[in-house]
């Protein structure tokens, strides 16, 4: 079989000069975190494969890398189904495994607990520019806290950590699940369609109202309840206070609270962030992964034409591994879709210490080379990065390369020095 020198299909090679602006974005994301309290943790790529299909993770789960079964746990003569052949799969996202590592180690961990994740992740995706089939995600989560102090944190860690890598005036969405019921409930759509409903209306920043509209009765649904839905999102276009508005509208069908708990989550980072960026209540917000249960968000970065980042609330998924209610809310941005932001501005790491080049001429002896290396240990001592190397024939190209890779100084040592 030939060997091939590409990667897999959806996977790529990391040159040095992405990997030098990754490198500082971890560095970053770990610093600005870390100040709001959040943990690092590290979970195993590789997860047991109910937990990957548990019905909790929405389309992902069509997307699942499945490991089969090794050794004697693995016969083709007398597999019947799927499962029979796999029993583990590569992580989709950072959430379901994060939910079980909390189970496993509740009783040693604080409460409430801020969880920190950045890891790759594997999706049978088709790849398209800034998406692959291996990423890094960015996670933070708090579990055990059921007050909205969690939205709160974790939109303020947020859009601090997007405002010191430089964003300006991006926006985050925000709604709450338990208002997109309401609404539907409100016009009369069987609750056992409301996942269908949303999956259209979702759909609203591309195709508009009217083909929301259409689309919904196309789907089967009665004028009447598509007219009664459409009309709470022409009437929220006059109102200056959306979330009261539908909290009033919608009191006999919504939970209690639930449009006062986001008013103060809105209003609490208003006056809190020192960040500049729109926090604006949607509507139209839905979010795929269906084990969102309340509060839900969403980063717009103008021009970038897709989402930078989301998460939500997501208080029944623990309760799956230990039987016992625990509140949750998670807040992932979108590293890979940042990083070629990144990439494509040119960004240049800041405040990086100047690297130097010692380029030696070939048959260096060696006597010089450790006098020449000392002096390179000296520097490095001192705090400039040096990296000594072969002087190349194509002296011009080596040092563009190496300017490229950050070198911004070069030194060049011959066998007798010039002028003898």
């Amino acid at each position: 079989m030939a060997l091939t020198k590409k990667p897999v299909t959806g996977m790529k090679d990391i040159l040095p000069q992405e990997m030098q602006i990754r490198d500082y974005l971890i560095g970053l994301i770990k610093e600005t975190y870390k100040s709001f309290g959040f943990t690092p943790i590290e979970t195993p790529v590789v997860e047991n494969l109910p937990n990957l299909t548990s019905k909790q993770g929405g389309d992902n789960e069509k997307l699942i890398f499945k490991i089969m079964k090794r050794g004697e746990k693995f016969n083709l003569q007398t597999a019947t189904c799927e499962e029979d052949l796999a029993d583990s799969g590569l992580r989709y996202d950072l959430t379901v495994p994060l939910v079980r590592y909390y189970s496993n180690h509740v009783n040693e961990l604080p409460k409430p607990f801020k969880a920190l994740q950045i890891g790759p992740v594997f999706r049978a995706d088709r790849p398209q520019k800034g998406r692959f089939r291996q990423f890094y995600q960015c996670d933070i989560d708090i579990l055990g806290e059921a007050g909205n102090l969690a939205e709160i944190e974790l939109i303020l860690a947020t859009t601090t950590l997007l405002g010191k890598i430089g964003f300006e005036g991006f926006t985050v969405h925000i709604n709450d699940r338990r208002i997109l019921k309401a609404m539907a409930a409100y016009s009369g759509f069987p609750e056992d369609s409301y996942d269908k409903v949303f999956i259209i209306l979702d759909k609203m920043d591309k195709i508009g109202m009217d083909g929301v509209a259409a689309e919904l009765v196309e789907s089967g649904f009665a004028q009447e309840s598509v007219d009664k839905y459409l009309s709470l999102f022409e009437a929220l276009k006059t109102q200056e206070d959306g979330i009261s508005y539908l909290g009033e509208a919608l009191k006999d069908v919504m939970e209690p609270g639930a449009a006062e708990n986001l008013s103060e989550i809105v209003n609490s980072v208003r006056t809190t962030s020192t960040t500049p960026f729109n926090l604006k209540f949607d509507p139209t917000l839905v979010r795929g992964m269906s084990y969102y249960t309340g509060t839900i968000f969403e980063i717009e970065i103008a021009g970038l034409g897709c989402s930078a980042g989301g998460g939500g609330r997501y208080d029944e998924m623990v309760g799956k591994f230990t039987n016992m209610k625990t509140p949750a809310c998670g807040f992932s941005i979108g590293f890979e879709r940042i990083i070629t932001i990144l990439m494509d501005q040119g960004f240049q790491v800041p405040g990086a210490a100047n690297k130097k080049a010692y380029l030696l001429e070939k048959n260096m002896p060696t006597d010089r080379m450790c006098e020449i290396m000392k002096e390179a240990q000296a520097e490095r001592e001192q705090g400039t990065p040096v990296l000594i190397a072969v002087m190349a024939k194509n002296k011009k190209f080596q040092k563009e390369q190496l300017t490229a890779e950050g070198y911004t100084e070069f030194k060049e040592f011959y066998v007798k020095p010039l002028g003898e």
